[in-house]
């Protein structure tokens, strides 16, 4: 085995596509135009709540330009879709504001985008209600169909809590958050001979597929969608959303192919974000800081045509030892847009909460914060008593406070200041579940030397395609550079989505047998010239990559921040951030440092400069685009350090890697708020810790 193929797996190894992405060479879903293609613009409904009563179509038609203007009236008709977001133009209802009630289509932009400000659209308005009330007696306890929402209980937690000698009882609360991918939700769609491509920005080519073949009653095989190169999604495009059934519908009504990329402004009523929580928590624990009681009750809200459950108590489920536990998940339906997945959804906002009120809990006993999480952890799954295949938490908790330089902290609140400038730190603890699903792939071995391997992942900016590449060259036991891996294109072998945290693991999985296999096969024919064509091997990980295990599988890791807090202003600024993980083996140590530090100023902004409001008047909300919608610019990042501890894991996949594409954003928002609260010894329970709050706090 030559030197260089032993090194495959954990090299830092430069993205593939890199160059194609600065020099302009890669193309997106937007950047393909075939032959007379056509570009639409949706009409969003301006009521709350209620049923479209008339279109009036007849300026936008006589817009220059126009070719159609779609609306329940006259779209083509879809089968029943499972998801109900994407029974667009199906009937008159409106079940919030921005909900799609026509499309124009035109042969440029600007006469798409002119003929949709000309249609006009008359409602029957209905009362509307898009408030969430922890209290409303309408909220209710979902069905727990998968294990992280609903209701567990152990033993009597209400008892032991009223029992303990030392409690916290406080209530967090989080804002609705918006993805804002940088590239947009957009596709193009061409219909011919009774075939539909697309080209779509999506996290799952193969889950896009499926869905338009059912929708137009087509076979799979008639589908062929394409996402090559994807701008973002942090979960937003991780199922089908209303702009590739709407660029679908328009070109086969208007036989034409179609490109629709939605407006920024429109992306928060139609493509999922996540739902704010109210979260109550309560800690009983002795004087030696040993936890005996954990309660975490968590009220979402939900839309009124679909439900969705951001699980924030899943994570406590996992990460402390306690005699006595319960963990609630209460959803409130409004007239809401569907709020779906956000990069770590469930565990972004819950260990906010948890890891404030271990930090409060950390004050009341005057014990050290690292010190306590130590006191707490656990080789067992609270919840599941399953044995951890692999937990390091406390390694990270340890490394990170010896980096960070912990032991120099002085304790006590308004220890340290800098003129007006009050400083502090803070640590929270993080972690994330390990999931695979079931991928196929192949791998071919050509007389040239060279090597292919082919599986319908998702790239969608982490560097798939390289680190498929080092997975397969490991197994062939073969240089890095004399593998390519095509990946985002639905007539490749079926592979899952990109999300959860499970890509790399689910299509390393099916890769990885692909190559062992096609290495035995060559083995076979040691010393014999390879046919023209090649040879080839497949594989296909059903149950074995979704086989249950016997070990509960996750990544752990610790947050250690400092900021200094503006006493004039209420300004918070972090000036360092740190990260230590424990998530298997590292397969690419570039692109990993990549996803954690991505992951990281993600959670800064959660923090200190993210947060939406639902207008209760107008219900929508407030902050649509990124002018008020504030994500952290470079000035607001500081030098950022990621770190991690390699795991030998026999429990996970042949890679023994660990999701690392959300962890980093879980955690970070508490050690941020916790360092506030050492900095002013004010504690602030919701986010994000604006100017006006903070300074009203230490005031």
């Amino acid at each position: 085995m030559p030197d260089n193929a032993v090194s495959a797996l954990g090299a830092p190894e430069e993205r593939r596509e890199g160059p194609d992405k600065v020099t302009g060479a890669a193309r997106y879903a937007a950047e393909h135009t075939p032959e007379r293609c056509a570009y639409a613009w949706p009409v969003p409904a301006t009521v709350a709540r209620g049923e479209v009563t008339a279109v009036d179509d007849k300026a936008a038609l006589a817009v220059p330009g126009v070719v159609g203007v779609l609306s329940h009236l006259n779209a083509p008709r879809l089968t029943e879709p499972e998801d109900p977001t994407l029974a667009v133009l199906q009937n008159a209802r409106v079940p919030h504001r921005g909900w799609y009630v026509a499309l124009v289509v035109a042969d440029t932009l600007e006469a798409a985008r002119e003929g949709a400000g000309a249609v006009r659209i008359t409602y029957a308005e209905k009362p509307h209600d898009v408030t969430l009330r922890a209290d409303s007696s309408d909220a209710y306890v979902p069905e727990d169909s998968d294990g992280t929402s609903g209701e567990h209980t152990r033993g009597d937690a209400e008892k032991a809590f009223a029992a303990a000698p030392v409690r916290v009882d406080a209530t967090y609360r989080v804002p609705p958050l918006h993805n804002h991918p940088m590239e947009p939700h957009a596709a193009t769609a061409h219909w011919q001979g009774g075939r539909l491509t697309v080209h779509d920005s999506s996290q799952g080519a193969t889950t896009v597929r499926d869905v338009l073949a059912s929708l137009f009653s087509l076979s799979k095989e008639q589908v062929t969608v394409v996402s090559e190169h994807v701008g973002g999604g942090f979960g937003s495009k991780g199922t089908p959303r209303p702009h590739v059934v709407l660029a679908s519908m328009a070109a086969r009504a208007t036989e034409r192919p179609v490109k629709l990329a939605l407006p920024r402004r429109q992306l928060p009523a139609v493509v999922g974000h996540r739902s704010p929580t109210v979260q109550r928590l309560r800690l009983g624990a002795e004087a030696d800081g040993t936890l005996t009681s954990v309660i975490h009750e968590v009220t979402s809200h939900t839309s009124r045509i679909k439900e969705f459950t951001e699980t924030a108590a899943a994570a406590t489920r996992v990460m402390y030892a306690s005699p006595h536990g319960r963990t609630t998940h209460k959803v409130l339906p409004l007239d809401v847009p569907s709020p779906s997945w956000m990069r770590a959804p469930g565990e972004a906002p819950g260990m906010y909460a948890l890891e404030s009120a271990v930090d409060e809990l950390a004050v009341e006993l005057g014990i050290d914060p690292v010190e306590l999480r130590l006191r707490n952890d656990t080789q067992t799954e609270p919840d599941s008593s399953k044995p951890f295949s692999s937990r390091h938490l406390a390694e990270c908790l340890r490394e990170g406070a010896r980096l960070f330089g912990w032991s120099e902290r002085d304790p006590r609140p308004r220890s340290r200041a800098e003129g007006p400038i009050l400083v502090g730190s803070g640590v929270a603890a993080a972690t994330y579940p390990v999931t695979a699903m079931p991928s196929r792939a192949s791998a071919h071995a050509y007389p040239d030397g060279s090597y292919v391997v082919r599986v319908n992942a998702t790239d969608i900016g982490t560097g798939a395609r390289t680190v498929l590449a080092q997975v397969a060259a490991d197994a062939l036991g073969v240089p890095a550079a004399s593998v390519r891996a095509e990946v985002g294109n639905s007539d490749l072998p079926d592979a899952s989505l990109a999300g959860g945290s499970s890509g790399t693991a689910s299509w390393g999985w099916a890769v990885h047998e692909a190559c062992t296999r096609l290495a035995a096969r060559l083995s076979g024919q040691r010393g014999q010239q390879l046919p023209p064509e090649g040879v080839g091997a497949t594989a296909d990980t059903e149950g074995t990559a979704d086989a249950e295990s016997d070990y509960a599988r996750h990544a752990f890791g610790a947050h250690f921040a400092e900021v200094g807090v503006d006493t004039v202003t209420g300004e918070v600024r972090v000036r360092r951030l740190l990260g230590v993980f424990a998530a298997g083996h590292i397969l690419n140590s570039r692109t990993a440092r990549s996803q954690f530090i991505g992951a990281m100023t993600m959670g800064l902004g959660m923090a200190l400069t993210e947060g939406s409001t639902m207008d209760a008047a107008f219900g929508d909300f407030a902050e649509s685009d990124l002018a008020a919608y504030h994500v952290p610019a470079h000035a607001d990042v500081p030098v950022l350090e990621a770190h991690w501890i390699d795991e030998d894991d026999p429990h996970l996949n042949p890679m023994g890697s660990k999701g690392i594409g959300e962890i980093g954003i879980v955690g970070t928002a508490a050690a941020i708020g916790n360092a506030v609260h050492h900095a002013t010894g004010a504690r602030l329970r919701e986010l994000p810790l604006t100017p006006d709050r903070v300074l009203a706090a230490v005031e």
